[in-house]
């Protein structure tokens, strides 16, 4: 079986020896043996196109519908709103380019990123952009799933008192945890019926709020000048916030053979995430013009026939599950990759036990749809230069990625650089993180955003910065080293 735990490895000769066959891993019904280790060529199966189904599925989701509706609830018209939600989706183009990464390699992105920051130095990122920011996301979408799961519960007779809320949590993350579990293959399995599932029930909803939505909606109070571009900023922060949180993209990819075209790689991985990510989006904001959707399941209901609210709920609750089976298991391989010597499926028990924990607290004691905005768009101060690195860092070295060679963790060892730490990576995060974090303005303002009267330009400010640090870095001093 092959090693799921992250032991240093002998030394880099030893790294590229061809390793002993290996049992077949892609069966649905078992448990994946494989972890952050490289996955050779004799495992590697699959077409591009599958891709469309594992990020279709994994965007059809409550929390969607809930960053829509925010849209109009900040005060933009409906056609701005649209705008925006088209905007930030366009960010799966980089989820895409990502991803490409993944069949070069045949290694995860918490691996990958070893090129970028060193075998150390990826360690720190893995434990931060790579953990944290996963069992913060699972928590958010866990809770938005947990309030679907709430009002099923209510409809079927039971007091959803704190008990029954804690044990329906629970039940939501056991089925969740299930999935990151078995991984890669019975994700790639479920995910097209799961996808197939949500897509008909959310043509029920379109049908639904299309009938009554207010097409020439505009606030009682428009927004103009500096407090309209504020707004604009912010929205499109808080929907690029969700492709922006899949820099493990190469998790799901790096399966795919190492001739899989790049193209259709990232072609399908975009399709998946953009499509159903603006359509749901937008029923969101387009729900919003007619009804008060700071509740958006009480809100929806008034939109659609009574039998469907059931039928809405379930939908709701498996949209949270698929999208947080993903985060789970990308979460996984993250605390691997930090070097605590885990299996696998133990570590994706870990991330669950830690998400449960904060989902419960969002629950229980603080407001869910401002925890949600608040916490999305502060992500993306670390989210946007991590992935602006590891997109550059692609596009410099031409996807040639030495999957053996990135497995060694030794001294003098190719990804060591000077002390295990990459120092071109480390400046160019660090960098991109500090300028993105002086233009925020969300739980706190930055100087740059109170200049500028409160308009958010952390999202675009990060990315240049930390693509354009990278570049001159890596090209300077401290060059990277291609394949």
């Amino acid at each position: 079986m092959a090693s799921t735990i992250p032991d240093p490895q002998p030394g880099t000769g030893t790294a590229r020896e061809t390793p002993p066959p290996q049992p077949p891993s892609g069966r649905a019904g078992r448990v994946e043996a494989h972890g952050i280790d490289h996955i050779p060529d004799h495992e590697r199966h699959g077409r591009p196109r599958q891709l469309f189904s594992v990020w279709a599925a994994a965007n059809v989701n409550y929390l969607s519908l809930v960053t829509g509706g925010a849209l109009i609830l900040m005060g933009l018209t409906l056609w701005q709103a649209l705008a925006v939600i088209v905007t930030g989706n366009l960010f799966w183009l980089l989820t895409g380019l990502l991803s490409i990464s993944g069949p070069a390699a045949g290694a995860p992105s918490e691996v990958i990123t070893r090129a970028m920051y060193g075998v150390r130095g990826n360690r720190v990122n893995n434990a931060v952009v790579g953990w944290l920011i996963s069992v913060c996301y699972f928590a958010l979408n866990l809770a938005a799933a947990a309030t679907a799961a709430f009002a099923l519960v209510e409809m079927a007779g039971i007091t959803a008192n704190t008990g029954v809320k804690v044990a329906v949590v629970m039940v939501v993350a056991a089925l969740t945890l299930a999935i990151g579990v078995y991984g890669h293959a019975m994700i790639m399995k479920l995910y097209l019926p799961i996808t197939l599932a949500l897509t008909a029930a959310f043509a029920v909803v379109a049908v639904g709020v299309f009938r009554h939505t207010d097409f020439s909606y505009v606030p009682a109070e428009p927004l103009t000048g500096t407090d309209l571009w504020a707004v604009l900023a912010a929205g499109v922060t808080l929907i690029a916030s969700a492709p922006l949180s899949y820099t493990t993209s190469a998790d799901f990819s790096r399966y795919l053979p190492r001739t899989a075209p790049a193209r259709s790689v990232v072609g399908w991985t975009f399709l998946g995430g953009f499509l159903p990510g603006a359509a749901v989006c937008s029923l969101g904001a387009l729900a919003a013009t007619v009804v008060d959707m700071t509740d958006p399941q009480a809100g929806l209901r008034q939109l659609l026939p009574d039998w469907f609210g059931p039928l809405l709920l379930l939908a709701l609750v498996l949209g949270t599950i698929a999208i947080n089976a993903l985060t789970a298991y990308s979460a996984g391989l993250a605390l691997q990759a930090v070097g605590i010597r885990i299996r696998r499926s133990l570590s994706v028990l870990a991330d669950g036990t830690a998400a449960v924990a904060l989902t419960l607290y969002g629950l229980l004691a603080s407001d869910f749809l401002d925890t949600v905005s608040n916490v999305l768009q502060l992500t993306v101060v670390l989210l946007g230069p991590a992935l602006a690195v590891y997109a550059t860092d692609i596009v410099l070295r031409r996807n040639r990625y030495d999957g053996p060679a990135l497995m060694d963790e030794t001294p003098g060892g190719p990804f060591w650089y000077t002390a295990g730490v990459n120092p071109a990576g480390a400046l160019a995060l660090a960098g991109g993180v500090t300028v993105s974090a002086l233009c925020v303005n969300t739980l706190y303002t930055g100087p740059i955003a109170r200049a500028l009267g409160g308009v958010d330009l952390a999202l675009p400010a990060g990315l240049v910065t930390a693509a354009l640090l990278y570049t001159l870095l890596t090209r300077g001093k401290w060059r990277a080293p291609t394949a």
